[in-house]
């Protein structure tokens, strides 16, 4: 049996290394499409409309990386995934990418064969309440019965803090995001603990979301951030830096509406980003347009954060740490040269 076992692990690294070194872009050219892994259920990062549309801020990340590959954001197919599936997936070669609201920790980037990107949305663990509970802190929540998903950085997180805050809780586990709101709203839950962002996007599609709250104290860090499997460099450089020129386009002045009219700037670094003068694109085994592709059919990450999230959306949510780092914010780009 133990030599039954290490055969089976054996075969999984061999068949994880092979899909690796295959090449990612190779593959993905061969086959016309872009496998996303993405969430499904989420409004605002990644959900289907009622006609069948995907939208949210992940789903235009998968648009970008579309954009920069094949000169067209929408040469991907989806794949819905709960928070149990979604590595798995990745790891088995049944998608090329995750896009899916994931944190990046040290065990994940270590121990699942993985390599986490650019983070595409800095978060924090929060808590959503109904309002009639009257409980104006996460401190009052001791003996709360809680909805978390499991398998989730947020399951560790909120026994770690109410243990640590002397307080007991009764977890709900469900591993299906949409079913998990549904028993929250249902009132089978005092509270719903997530990431802040994911709390916005349940409380906006909720039947009457004034009557919801999310408390003031944010428990934990979430970096969230695309993934790809280890071992595939240029896969993982491309990904990364389609990320990355949306935040450099911002902070560049580039969005889509005038980044035909920069293509005449004399500024050498944005002269560089647009494939003007040539070399990101080789580098990255690219069109030399493939920035400006991003910006054209996309949007830089000002425009992405506002369209499907920003407080002009149902979520509403200012850029608070999503804001470029000379307005206070983390989002940096290193240059593209």
């Amino acid at each position: 049996m133990k030599l039954l076992k290490v055969l089976a692990v054996c075969i999984t690294v061999l068949a994880m290394s092979t899909l690796a070194m295959a090449g990612t872009l190779e593959d993905v050219k061969a086959k016309g499409f872009i496998q996303a892994g993405v969430n499904g259920s989420l409004f605002g990062f990644g959900k289907a409309d009622d006609k069948g549309v995907w939208k949210g801020l992940d789903v235009d990340a998968a648009r970008a990386l579309s954009a920069a590959i094949f000169g067209d954001p929408d040469k991907l197919k989806y794949t819905p995934l709960t928070a149990k599936t979604r590595f798995t997936a990745l790891q088995s070669g049944e998608i090329d990418v995750l896009f899916r609201n994931c944190t990046q920790t040290l065990s994940r980037d270590t121990a699942l064969g993985l390599d986490f990107c650019q983070v595409n949305y800095y978060d924090g663990q929060g808590f959503l309440i109904p309002k009639k509970l009257g409980i104006k802190s996460a401190k009052e929540l001791d003996g709360a019965t809680v909805c978390v998903l499991p398998g989730t950085t947020t399951e560790l997180n909120v026994a770690d803090y109410f243990r640590a805050n002397g307080m007991k809780m009764n977890p709900v586990v469900i591993e299906n995001t949409a079913e998990l709101a549904k028993t929250f709203f249902a009132g089978r839950c005092d509270v719903l603990t997530s990431d802040a962002s994911q709390l916005a996007g349940t409380r906006a599609v909720a039947p009457n979301p004034d009557d919801y709250m999310i408390l003031p104290e944010i428990i934990s860090k979430e970096p969230l951030a695309p993934a790809v499997r280890h071992g595939d460099n240029q896969w993982k450089d491309i990904v990364n830096y389609s990320v990355l020129a949306t935040i450099n386009a911002e902070e560049l002045g580039i969005t889509s509406k005038n980044v035909d009219e920069m293509l005449k700037s004399n500024d050498p670094k944005i002269q560089r980003f647009l494939g003007v003068t040539e070399g990101n694109g080789k580098a990255l085994g690219l069109d030399e347009k493939f920035a400006y592709n991003i910006i054209k059919m996309v949007g830089n990450y000002g425009e992405i954060f506002e369209r499907n999230v920003g407080v002009n959306t149902q979520l509403g949510i200012e850029r608070g740490l999503n804001a470029l780092w000379t307005d206070g914010g983390l989002m940096y780009s290193p240059p593209f040269k």
